[in-house]
């Protein structure tokens, strides 16, 4: 899940975001949120599809199952 973690990050630093202001976003402590950009641990299903839908992209992308964002 190597993917999820790298193309989180990439995302994040696209929208210039801080870690803080997603885990604000999530509804999750900041420490929750660096898990997920460390491959440490995963958003559950409605915080996977919470991230989807901000970065406009599919889970699938998120996920590292397609290259196609949409």
């Amino acid at each position: 899940m190597e993917f999820f973690a790298r193309r989180l990050k990439e995302l994040r630093k696209s929208r210039k975001k801080t870690q803080r202001e997603m885990a604000e976003y999530l509804g999750i402590g900041l420490r929750a949120y660096q898990y997920y950009e460390s491959a440490e641990h995963y958003p559950d299903v409605p915080g996977l599809i919470a991230l989807a839908d901000y970065f406009e992209v599919s889970a699938d992308y998120l996920l590292g199952r397609s290259d196609q964002r949409g």
